[in-house]
């Protein structure tokens, strides 16, 4: 594909998972990668990577989830570039814990990075879209951002927050060089599971057996690729979760009776 030749291409999240996936295809596109994530030594790796396939590529570091570092970020972004062609809001955190039981710092901790972040990040990368003459805003949601999920509570709200939330600014666009795409995961093989937030704030350092299941990163991060470079709006990556989908939307009650079922231990 061509559509992302020279392009400026920001991705957040970019140290591990579908963010380095991403990145490393881009790379091989002849795209302009410009990657942020929190851990330093990652990010450079990543760099290494993506420069071995001819890629420019500038790295920052950022905790997404502090806003004066999105600040921080934006200016040093607009420094360097005079526009974004492509802004891929990945960066996220996922949660294991029931909802009765989880703090409200988590809940915040949660909402922060998977919701707030994303809009403050776009909304201060505005001008550099609009300058773009076509620009993709593309934001990594979760099927959970269609239902409801035990142990999910937080997370759930953040991507049903965030879908909510780009769907009306979509809707109010006037720009017709800015397109938005969601795009809504199930499992994927990544280590997100690990840093899942438990009920008191500390890691979950495990693989669920449904991650390790998962469709492969790089498979997730090609078909991100091609609905992008195709201008989908919307777009599910799932295997198994489909079925909950359609149940979702057409038997409420079966869906319900189903996941209450499921052992999640």
């Amino acid at each position: 594909m061509q559509y992302f030749k020279h392009k400026n291409i920001l991705i957040t999240g970019a140290t591990s998972g579908i963010g380095k996936e991403l990145a490393i295809q881009l790379a091989k596109q002849q795209a302009t990668l410009i990657l942020v994530g929190r851990n330093n030594a990652q990010l450079l790796e990543v760099k290494k990577t993506c420069e071995q396939s001819g890629a420019k590529v500038l790295v920052y570091q950022a905790d997404l989830i502090k806003m004066n570092e999105v600040e921080l970020l934006v200016a040093k972004v607009t420094e360097a570039v005079n526009k974004i062609d492509v802004l891929i809001n990945n960066a996220g955190i996922s949660q294991r814990s029931q909802a009765e039981e989880t703090s409200e710092l988590v809940d915040r901790q949660i909402m922060e990075l998977n919701f707030f972040s994303p809009v403050k990040l776009t909304k201060s990368l505005w001008p550099l879209l609009l300058a773009s003459p076509q620009a993709n805003i593309v934001n990594i949601s979760s099927v959970t951002g269609t239902f409801g999920f035990p142990q999910r509570s937080a997370y759930a709200a953040s991507k049903h927050a965030l879908v909510g939330f780009f769907e009306s600014w979509m809707l109010e666009n006037k720009h017709p060089q800015i397109n938005f795409t969601t795009v809504s995961p199930g499992r994927i093989l990544t280590n997100i599971s690990y840093n899942a937030l438990k009920s008191d704030g500390s890691k979950h350092e495990l693989l669920d057996e449904g991650q390790a299941k998962g469709i492969r990163a790089d498979v997730c991060a090609n078909r991100i690729i091609r609905a992008v470079a195709q201008g989908k709006q919307q777009v599910y990556i799932v295997k198994q979760e489909r079925i909950l989908l359609f149940l979702y939307r057409f038997f409420p009650s079966i869906f319900v009776y189903l996941v209450k079922k499921l052992d999640l231990k």
